[in-house]
């Protein structure tokens, strides 16, 4: 179930991160190629760690389901589709969900927003989502200490759940002020287990998060705004954001061209999603989202309600418009943090996080 020469311990870390009853109901999903939408080399380990994943589940409790499989979306954070496939037979999704206690979710499109949108209905289940998990992590963000990424995290969202604001300047220069009013900080701490506040994690875990305030209230609009840099292939262009919204793409480039496009296609796109503070220390950048944003500070843009945001499916014109989207800031990525300072709603501020450290822990 895993190799003798590493000390990566599968059983251990299910224990640790589900803390699974001898009676509960385990399920564990997977996303699958289509037309237009072709197999890779790690989308199909991925598959295989999802069957070594559920022989480790039933060492630990009886009822673990066949693997559900259903075809990709396509798009990270896209609702899931209707139907998909349980041992052959085809079921409905949401009501084969309903029937466990615990969900994972090792796709190659991230199913977290549609996950969390499920679990807020159903108080008894739990999910973890591992959007294109890899087996090398295994050596990295899924051999931390999981007790001490708890620990970090915990005191990240603390901070984050006083705050009225957040300051990040950037290496460039650049600087944007997160308004954190109205809003309340949440630990993704790698603790699945009954009784969570916010059941549901990804995994790799190690992060803090809070959604901007959206200016939903009447006469309350949102005060983030500034100026947000994005580096890749070669070329960096800068977002200009005002009212929590991604107002224009500056750059001269053929990334900034697309994103102009991209975000002209769909307002709900240009809202911004969420701050967070990843701080698993074993986590590398290597051009993987699902552990790069737990190397450092990120934000997304896009959809929130799933994670405490008002902009959900429903805000999109249709659905394959839906996006959450994570851009990454910490050691290894093109662009780094210099400073994010926090100002506490009580009054006073705090600088958390000086070039690219922490400073709190």
């Amino acid at each position: 179930m895993h190799d003798k020469n590493t000390d990566f311990n599968l059983e251990k870390l299910i224990k640790d991160v589900f803390q699974p009853g001898p009676d509960e109901r385990v399920l564990i999903m997977s996303d699958i190629p289509r037309d237009g939408i072709p197999d890779h080399p790690e989308w199909e380990d991925r598959r295989r760690m999802a069957e070594e994943w559920k022989l480790a589940f039933k060492s630990l409790t009886e009822f673990v389901a066949p693997l559900l499989s259903y075809p990709a979306t396509g798009a990270g954070n896209a609702d899931l589709p209707e139907t998909g496939t349980m041992d052959g037979k085809t079921v409905s999704i949401l009501e084969c969900m309903a029937d466990y206690n615990i969900l994972v979710g090792m796709t190659e499109y991230s199913a977290t927003a549609p996950l969390a949108a499920f679990v807020k209905r159903h108080s008894n289940i739990r999910a973890a989502s591992m959007p294109g998990v890899l087996r090398r992590m295994e050596q990295s963000a899924l051999a931390a200490d999981y007790r001490e990424v708890a620990r970090k995290t915990h005191i990240l969202s603390e901070r984050l759940t006083r705050a009225r604001s957040a300051r990040v300047i950037f290496s460039t220069g650049h600087i944007v002020d997160f308004d954190l009013r109205e809003r309340t900080g949440h630990s993704d701490d790698g603790l699945c287990v009954p009784g969570k506040a916010f059941p549901v994690i990804n995994l790799p875990s190690g992060e803090a998060f809070i959604v901007p305030y959206e200016g939903e209230n009447a006469g309350q609009p949102s005060q983030t705004q500034g100026e947000i840099p994005i580096s890749g292939n070669g070329e960096t262009y800068v977002l200009q954001v005002e009212g929590n919204k991604i107002m224009e793409v500056a750059g001269d480039g053929r990334n900034a061209a697309f994103m102009r496009s991209f975000f002209e296609v769909d307002t709900a796109r240009r809202n911004i999603a969420e701050l967070g503070l990843g701080c698993n220390d074993r986590a590398v950048v290597l051009g993987n989202v699902l552990e790069d944003e737990k190397a450092g500070m990120h934000w997304a843009y896009g959809r929130s309600e799933h994670l405490g945001g008002t902009i959900g499916p429903y805000s999109f014109t249709q659905p394959g418009h839906v996006v959450h989207q994570d851009i990454v800031y910490a050691p290894g990525s093109g662009i780094s943090v210099d400073s994010v300072r926090i100002t506490y709603l009580g009054g006073g501020d705090e600088e958390i996080m000086n070039n690219n450290e922490y400073t709190v822990f």
